[in-house]
């Protein structure tokens, strides 16, 4: 038989250690959380034809996933729904006008046709999602572009037409065209829709601190450890940045440009941006972005407001304006560089990019 002293040595040996293990273990599964709240989690798709990333900060793996699969979910969702040349219910809803039938429409598209056609009107219809007939014309509602120009009288007949989202009729859930030349292309404005609805499902899983890019296109939420968010701003004609700003909590970035949708003919360079007033691709202008500050629907306005601002060059300040905006740069397809007070304060260049003088 052990002494006494010898089982409580034996005791409080066996006790220590198991102390000691449970002590180890609480400080691991502390190191996993503290590591969790202080690392991203990204995850990339190919959806609207271009490239979008969604990442969080702050969360375990495990947390994040379901969140961001979820945004991923649904960014498919409203590609297949709003899809303006591949069967879809914005398509049902082109060949309805087109026959002057009313058509029953979803609550969702309905209400973005409103927002749409509220938009349009702030951008004197130079943001104009009537005009699909003359995009598809074009050429552009297409996965590939053909170096080829529509017939003049074809143009000619559009503008004729003078298709708008005026046009629509939206009462009880039907819509209806008193303009049969009107069809609906969301192209300008189906990312920024997506970047709002990303921003009500990651804040409904808990996510508080996210960055979603949808080909530069971009919405912030929170921060990246407490810091902002530090975004660039595509070249339009090279790779890598033409600056870089800092984004906060529930700012969006919207760019418009000729650099990705586009085909070149003669040493000319057409690009998806049509201007209804001439119904041609606009000119003078390659790459045109603004930054909007937290406000209702906040995504879907810096998607369309970007538009105007592109189309109408001359006036590109102005147009900006007429969406209470105070940030944007532009840059002419002369290689200027410029932008409204605003934003100068915001952008650091990249090596050789310099601003035009400007004024308050």
């Amino acid at each position: 038989m052990r002494p006494w002293s010898a089982g409580l040595t034996d005791f409080l040996r066996i006790n220590c250690a198991a102390f000691y293990t449970r002590c180890a273990l609480l400080l691991v599964l502390g190191l996993l959380a503290a590591c969790g709240r202080n690392s991203s989690y990204q995850q990339e798709a190919y959806v609207f034809g271009t490239r979008v990333e969604v990442t969080t900060w702050g969360l375990a793996e495990s947390e994040a996933q379901p969140a961001v699969a979820a945004v991923l979910q649904e960014f498919d969702r409203i590609h297949r729904t709003y899809h303006a040349w591949q069967p879809s219910e914005l398509s049902a809803l082109n060949t309805a006008i087109a026959h002057q039938e009313a058509f029953k429409a979803s609550d969702e598209l309905s209400q973005l046709l409103i927002s749409a056609r509220e938009l349009a009107r702030q951008g004197d219809e130079l943001f104009n999602p009537a005009i699909g007939g003359l995009i598809a014309l074009w050429g552009f509602q297409s996965d590939h572009f053909e170096a080829r120009l529509p017939a003049p009288e074809a143009i000619a007949a559009w503008a004729k037409a003078k298709p708008t989202l005026d046009a629509l009729q939206i009462e009880n859930g039907e819509i209806r065209s008193t303009n049969p030349a009107v069809q609906i292309d969301l192209g300008g404005i189906a990312k920024g829709w997506a970047l709002d609805r990303a921003a009500e499902i990651l804040r409904a899983h808990g996510v508080r601190n996210a960055l979603i890019n949808i080909g530069g296109n971009i919405l912030a939420l929170g921060s990246k450890n407490g810091t902002p968010w530090r975004v660039g701003i595509q070249h339009p004609r090279r790779a890598g940045t033409i600056a870089t700003l800092n984004l906060n909590d529930g700012e969006a970035i919207g760019s418009s440009g000729d650099y990705q949708r586009f085909f070149e003919l003669d040493g000319r360079r057409y690009c998806h941006l049509i201007d209804p007033r001439t119904g041609a691709p606009a000119q003078g202008t390659a790459s045109l972005t603004v930054l909007v500050t937290p406000r209702p629907n906040v995504g879907m306005l810096s998607d369309a407001a970007s538009k105007p601002a592109f189309i109408d060059a001359a006036h590109w300040r102005q147009r900006v304006a007429a969406y209470s905006i105070e940030y944007a740069l532009r840059v002419g397809t002369d290689g200027s560089v410029e932008s409204t007070p605003a934003m100068a304060r915001r952008l650091q260049l990249a090596d050789g990019v310099t601003l035009r003088p400007q004024t308050e």
